[in-house]
């Protein structure tokens, strides 16, 4: 049957028995019946269906929600319209408009769904078989499998057949928010290992949250993080991913985080800048964690050409065994330090388990400025799958120092929109600095459009995975696009200009993936930290309580911008809210370095590539 995703047979049999007992149409059934909506809940008897209310009616069906009928046009009723689905139990009829029918199907054991017809199942019926959850979809005709994780507080309610809990799968969305993460170490080799890789987790709930990091079956760290909190962890480098000089598939490599509250998840690369006042990392960077539920099997990577011996990366982690990542390089991304299963040439199928991680590196040689850049290139898979992008460290621009390393989390090409606005940061002296923007094309013949028109920007991207960049700009605009696009923001090198700051990656969030609320992490370690807010002229926006200066307008696009400096005390957590969606980028500088990350968005899928 088509979009039936294959189930355990008796997991099949269990929902084929309840969507049975359901569509008993007996003279004696007074039984629940069900809504045809995707909404979950149960029905009375132990028989789970969509909706979770119930209703007795003089004719109950399965899905029929006290909506059947025996025949039209009688008790001076008028015949329903031609073609119109009725259900009576499991029976599917087909009204002619004259008072009768002209198809008649028994639907049994399947259901009958009035307007729809004969399906497999009730929408949002659920059953348990232990800790896994197995739901019918909102067409009928296929099942969502969900897991149950007791790490995460969730168990497998019998009476519904669906997790519960506050990390349960189906109640968190697709967001920057969740409960399972998997940071992951990436290539960082100029770094002295004194200096300590960490995740941060923000658990902004009234709840204390549990966690546990894991990485395979060993258990590395466990413990609790309060309510309106941050808990930093520091965790053992795996050098086999932070001094690569090849290709790696290295198994197990990841961490993994679970949680049993809802949390926001950072990894820093290292998390400090100095030791002791005095050894600095100079090469840091951060990144905002998507959480496995917003995990997609498309990506497009970002990361930087290739500079003397120092390549560009991108890292895939899988959630799950025997999951197949297929790498399409891009026109620049054609050229990498083959292994791991991936060839020369950057193409490659590559099978990975749960953990696993694969870190591809472009191609190096002694040349100071190279073309090879893997920016663009396709990462797809059967399962859900992380992807980080960055450089192992990289002038910004390729004539001012000094290196830095590069790191942020790809969001899924079905997240992306065709509408941007970008903002370089302040700079730690005050002033608004300059950025590069580079812009990714997911789909050919890409037209650009920007607000307020920027100056020999470029105007159209040919093919998927071709990529553009805006040099050395401070000004504040809006990009639009024909086709979904990525795009992605730099600060350059400190140079000459100071001692604070140098190149950081992040990646600029679609308009249509604004939030009214974030709660976000500015870690405090740092010697200052900033949020840049871009809104709808005229929205209210609050910041930890207190009313944000008005906006600055950017060209005529309806939005503006503002530039906050983040008090640098308490635990780093902040909370922002609007009377519109808005979106906000976080940023903070120390000696040599500098860090910044997305400070949150949704992740809605918006289109089916």
């Amino acid at each position: 049957m088509r979009g039936l995703r294959l189930v355990a047979p008796a997991t099949l049999l269990a929902l084929v028995t309840q969507v049975a007992a359901c569509g008993d149409d007996s003279a004696s059934d007074t039984s629940a019946t069900t809504e045809p909506s995707g909404s979950t809940g149960a029905t009375g008897g132990g028989s789970p269906g969509a909706g979770g209310s119930s209703s007795t009616g003089p004719e109950p069906g399965a899905g029929g929600g006290g909506a059947t009928s025996t025949s039209s046009g009688q008790g001076g009723e008028a015949p329903c319209t031609a073609g119109t689905v009725l259900c009576e139990g499991t029976t599917q009829r087909v009204c002619d408009g004259e008072g009768g029918f002209t198809d008649e199907e028994d639907c049994d054991p399947g259901a009958c769904l009035p307007g729809v017809g004969c399906t497999l199942c009730i929408p949002g019926t659920g059953v348990c078989e232990g800790e896994t959850s197995t739901v019918c979809d909102d067409d009928g005709m296929s099942f969502t499998t969900y897991t149950c994780d007791p790490v995460q507080g969730v168990t497998c309610d019998a009476d519904t057949g669906h997790c519960v809990g506050a990390c349960a799968p189906e109640g968190l969305g697709t967001s920057y928010i969740g409960c399972d993460y998997y940071p992951t170490i990436t290539m960082n080799d100029f770094l002295d290992p004194s200096f300590h890789f960490a995740v941060a987790i923000a658990n902004t709930s009234d709840e204390v949250a549990e966690f546990v990091i894991e990485r395979g079956a060993t258990e590395v760290l466990a413990g609790t993080v309060a309510p309106d909190s941050v808990g930093v962890f520091n965790l053992p480098w795996v050098e086999e991913l932070r001094l690569a000089n090849v290709t790696t598939l290295e198994a197990e490599g990841a961490y993994r985080v679970r949680t049993t509250q809802p949390v926001t998840v950072y990894q820093y690369n290292p998390v400090e800048y100095t030791l002791d006042g005095e050894d600095r990392s100079a090469t840091n960077d951060a990144s905002l964690l998507l959480p496995t539920n917003a995990w997609t099997g498309t990506y497009r990577v970002v990361a930087r050409n290739s500079f003397f011996d120092s390549p560009g990366f991108y890292a895939v982690t899988a959630k799950e065994d025997g999951t197949t990542v297929v790498l399409s390089p891009s026109a620049t991304g054609g050229a990498v330090r083959s292994g791991g299963g991936v060839a020369a040439d950057g193409t490659g199928t590559v099978v990975l388990d749960a953990g696993d991680v694969l870190q591809v590196l472009s191609a190096t040689d002694d040349e100071e400025i190279q073309s090879t850049d893997l920016t663009g290139t396709l990462v797809t898979a059967d399962k859900p799958v992380q992807v980080i992008g960055g450089h192992n460290c990289i002038y910004i621009p390729t004539d001012v120092g000094f290196c830095d390393h590069l790191e942020e989390s790809m969001v899924p090409v079905e997240t992306l929109a065709d509408e941007y606005v970008v903002t370089p940061p302040l700079s730690s002296s005050g002033f608004v600095d300059l950025q590069f923007v580079r812009i990714v094309a997911t789909e050919d013949g890409t037209a650009l459009i920007y607000d307020p028109p920027q100056a020999g920007a470029p105007s159209t991207l040919a093919n998927a995975g071709d990529y553009v960049e805006i040099p050395q700009s401070g000004a504040d605009f809006q990009i639009t696009s024909s086709r979904p696009v990525l795009v992605a923001q730099y600060m350059r090198g400190q140079g000459e200009f100071g001692n604070d700051g140098d190149p950081s990656m992040t990646l600029a969030v679609a308009t249509e993936q604004y939030r009214d609320s974030y709660l976000f992490h500015a870690p405090t370690s740092y010697s200052s930290n900033y949020v840049n807010v871009t809104a709808p002229i005229g929205a209210s926006i609050t910041l930890d309580g207190g009313v944000l200066p008005p906006l600055t307008p950017i060209g005529t696009s309806g939005f503006g911008v503002v530039r906050i400096t983040l008090a640098n005390g308490a635990n780093g957590n902040h909370e922002i809210k609007g009377s519109a969606p808005f979106g906000i980028s976080v940023y903070g500088y120390g000696a040599d370095t500098s860090y910044w990350y997305p400070g949150g968005l949704d992740l809605d899928k918006l289109s089916s590539n």
